[in-house]
């Protein structure tokens, strides 16, 4: 492209319209970067479209406020400590208009650049794990393009969860991320947006002139909690929501005195250890002074939130008795517990407020969700850690369980042995605080994120509180945000299904209902098979590039992808994977179904167990795909660094997703939701979302396996012996003994001992050996319907148009309808 060519583009003032992309990239490439456009470079390209898109983003946002605040409706406020946004450019692009994301791709081809290149530039901001931090974004994903008034509330990570990196042992490490390193446009800092967070101190009790006893917290130590916004654009529509982060600063961030003096390291420790509050995203909890970080990271993050929604709903003249009909405060998971206690000291302790005014706004306010079954994984934090890092929080946690228990009393539920089960006070482990009791006495909702587990959360971990309060409990199965996961990870199944259904189904997923007929149509399933074609091609250049290890686009991709947990029994596939390497070894002229089997996850740095099974995947990774009588009909690859963005590489080129957990243990999957959505055919247990999955796609597009959550109980309750499953199965014995000999890691042979020491012990709690048999036979049937090509994209047609239910709009419309009782504002 000559200068003289984009040169003749003026500016005229517009805001990033159809038609005027060419403009508004110039502009902002030489007005507001100062950039040649023939010398510019990719990132000079990147940032000036990314300006371009934010500016009109912001327009839309404050015409959102705007709107907002004259309607006077109510707000949903949703605090997590996760959010996994992915990257921006594209997202936003296609939300304001589907035709600027062509338009773009044409004008930076007229640069000699690729859209796709460019846009890659972004990093995935480091802002979550896992399914908790993805369902956040899809949900906010949502209340924006229904139109609902909402704000996501977290903390600005500097170095986010970590960069997974592996070593030359196979094993997990762990470096900063560095998400920040570069001028990230899409955020906001809010200069407006500044509050103080105390910790530490101690309390004051004083009588006020009117007689009423008063509490002070004093003698704190102080930081600021600043504001950046994330903007979010609904798909298509007028609403622009926004994300705010906190991020850490202290009151006096540099103490010249003390620099002056030559003490250069204490001028400056205030500001580093208020910015530690905000450094990463699950501190390694190993040891104290990691879970004494998390705990004030959690209180951080809600603190500040509160107090800026207190700001805004003063600022519009309403009195705070009407707060729980301005906001709906939404609480992911036991994280943002502390809000409770924070929001009755402030309306007590700050403003005015008496507790029998104070307590029913305050419990009006909540909602909270709930996302595991797992006793270990309920948070609970010691007693004497509150006294230290938050006292007068504590003080208020002993009224609500004093008023609690006492009610308890009333309702005569206390000759039954209830109140030390129910009590947010622990007795029993050192005296903690149980943080999923204090959510739930605090909240007017409580749901489950699918209906097995919901109806578990009832009868298991809750259920003294589901008899007490039967109504407070309900479920809201989870779903994922369309246009993320199929519109723009999938650009040439998005394209057939607009071709066939127009392009409603980007908001109402449920369209695809509409295309039941398709199963059986051979045009339609020929498209289908070019469109995963030509995704598994896409992907299988960029394990080469990511991994370093080629893998034959024919062959079954068969995807395990997902945080490293061992309820999520990664171990399972790895044994089979093992399994069939001896298979192969044993008949090497035998006619296999190729494979690659691909596994990509993040371990918690503290999880030894995960971290050692990431390294025993990538040992059995290296041998067998070393191996030349392998001849290419098993690949095994761990991708590395999960994120987003090669989740929508993985997504849309898979044959066969893994959903293997032990049933009972996974709340709800939404990875289940993204793979079948995109074609994948799913191997999995009854658990979680799996069952209604089941019910929507058909029994026969499924490939189901093992152990009910009843007979998990059952087999548990019965003294499980894992060696009892290797009698009468020689080759499941075989691959422990290979592994548990160091086959895989001949350099340190004793280095797996640990994983099959874990899976032979006696009651070893996700009875990983006694689904092996009935998983083997699931493999079998993927097999056997993998060699008819035509029955494998029947089926797989069969899972895209059955998933029209578990739209994360859909999941919002039930929390507006069920929970929050919000409406739209156009």
């Amino acid at each position: 492209m000559t200068s003289t060519a984009w040169g003749s583009s003026l500016w005229s003032g517009m805001s990033l319209q159809p038609g005027s992309v060419r403009v508004v990239l110039l502009d902002r490439l030489t007005r507001s970067l100062g950039k040649d456009p023939e010398t510019a470079t990719p990132r000079d390209v990147y940032d000036a479209l990314s300006l371009a898109v934010r500016e009109e983003l912001t327009s839309r946002w404050l015409a959102t406020s705007r709107r907002v605040s004259r309607a006077r409706v109510k707000r949903v406020c949703y605090l997590s400590v996760e959010f996994l946004p992915g990257r921006s450019l594209i997202n936003a692009l296609s939300s304001l208009d589907g035709d600027l994301v062509a338009e773009a791709r044409a004008v930076v081809r007229e640069l000699g650049l690729d859209l796709d290149d460019v846009a890659a530039l972004e990093q995935d901001p480091g802002l979550g794990n896992g399914g908790l931090g993805r369902l956040a974004a899809c949900f906010l994903d949502s209340l924006a393009t229904l139109n609902y008034a909402a704000v996501g509330y977290g903390i600005r990570y500097d170095y986010g969860i970590f960069t997974q990196v592996i070593g030359e042992d196979g094993g997990q490490r762990e470096i900063a991320s560095s998400w920040l390193k570069l001028r990230n446009v899409w955020e906001i800092p809010r200069s407006d947006a500044e509050y103080i967070v105390r910790f530490g101190g101690r309390c004051q009790t004083e009588t006020d002139a009117d007689g009423k006893v008063r509490h002070r917290w004093v003698d704190t130590q102080d930081i600021v909690a600043a504001g950046f916004d994330h903007l979010v654009p609904g798909n298509r529509g007028p609403t622009v929501n926004h994300l705010r982060l906190w991020s850490g600063r202290g009151i006096t961030p540099f103490h010249i005195d003390q620099f002056n003096a030559g003490y250069h390291l204490r001028a400056v420790e205030e500001q580093i250890a208020a910015k530690n509050v905000s450094r990463v995203l699950y501190p390694d909890d190993s040891t104290p002074q990691g879970r004494e970080l998390r705990l004030r990271q959690q209180y951080f993050f809600v603190s500040a939130s509160l107090q800026d929604l207190l700001a805004q709903h003063l600022d519009e003249g309403r009195p705070l008795s009407e707060l729980p009909d301005a906001v709906a405060i939404q609480l992911n998971d036991t994280h943002p517990a502390l809000a409770i206690p924070e929001l009755l000291r402030l309306l007590m302790d700050e403003h005015g407020l008496d507790w029998e005014q104070a307590w029913p706004i305050t419990h009006q306010c909540f909602g909270y969700t709930n996302h595991t079954l797992l006793p270990e994984a309920l948070e609970t934090w010691p007693v004497e850690m509150f006294e230290r890092l938050l006292p007068r929080h504590l003080q208020i946690i002993y009224d609500i369980n004093d008023e609690f228990l006492q009610a308890l009393g009333v309702e005569g539920l206390s000759v039954r042995g209830q109140h030390r089960d129910m009590s947010i006070i622990d007795e029993d482990h050192g005296r903690r605080v149980r943080m999923s009791h204090l959510a739930i006495i605090g909240s007017r909702r409580v749901n489950g994120v699918a209906k097995l587990h919901s109806e578990l959360m009832r009868r298991t971990i809750f259920a003294n509180f589901a008899e007490l309060w039967p109504e407070r409990f309900t479920n809201v199965t989870n779903g994922i945000a369309v246009r993320r996961w199929l519109k723009q990870s999938n650009p040439g199944l998005s394209t057939l299904l607009t071709e066939r259904l127009g392009s409603a189904w980007e908001n109402d997923l449920e369209e695809l209902e509409r295309l039941r007929w398709a199963v059986d149509d051979e045009g339609f399933r020929g498209r289908f098979a070019e469109i995963k074609r030509f995704n598994k091609q896409r992907l299988t250049a960029a394990v080469l590039r990511r991994a370093g290890v080629a893998i034959d686009p024919a062959s079954m991709f068969d995807v395990h992808v997902k945080r490293i947990h061992e309820y999520k029994r990664q171990l399972l596939n790895l044994l089979h994977v093992v399994v069939r390497y001896n298979r192969i070894r044993a008949n090497p002229a035998g006619d296999f179904v190729p494979r690659s089997v691909l596994f990509a996850g993040k371990a918690a740095p503290g999880y030894f167990l995960a971290k050692a099974i990431i390294r025993l995947v990538n040992n059995v990774a290296r041998t067998i795909n070393a191996d030349p009588v392998v001849d290419g009909r098993l690949r095994v690859v761990f991708l590395p660094d999960y994120d987003v963005s090669l989740a929508q590489q993985i997504m849309p080129a898979a044959d066969l997703s893994q959903q293997i957990s032990t049933a009972g243990m996974e709340a709800s999957g939404t990875g289940n939701m993204k793979l079948a959505l995109n074609g994948a055919l799913t191997i999995g247990t009854l658990d979680g979302a799996n069952i209604e999955m089941l019910d929507c796609v058909g029994h026969d597009n499924m490939f189901i396996f093992g152990l009910t959550s009843d007979e998990v109980v059952a087999r548990r309750a019965g003294g499980y012996v894992p060696r009892q499953f290797l009698r009468g199965n020689a080759e499941l014995e075989q691959a422990l003994e290979m592994i548990a000999a160091g086959f895989f890691s001949p350099g340190n042979k004793d280095e797996a001992r640990p994983v099959v020491d874990r899976l032979l012990g006696a009651g070893e709690p996700y009875l990983v050996l006694a689904d092996f048999k009935a998983y083997d036979a699931a493999q079998a049937a993927a097999d056997a319907l993998y060699r008819q090509p035509s029955e494998w994209t029947r089926r797989a047609v069969a899972n895209t148009v059955g998933m029209g239910t578990f739209s994360s709009d859909r999941s919002i419309r039930e929390y507006a309808e069920r929970i929050w009782g919000i409406r739209p504002v156009l």
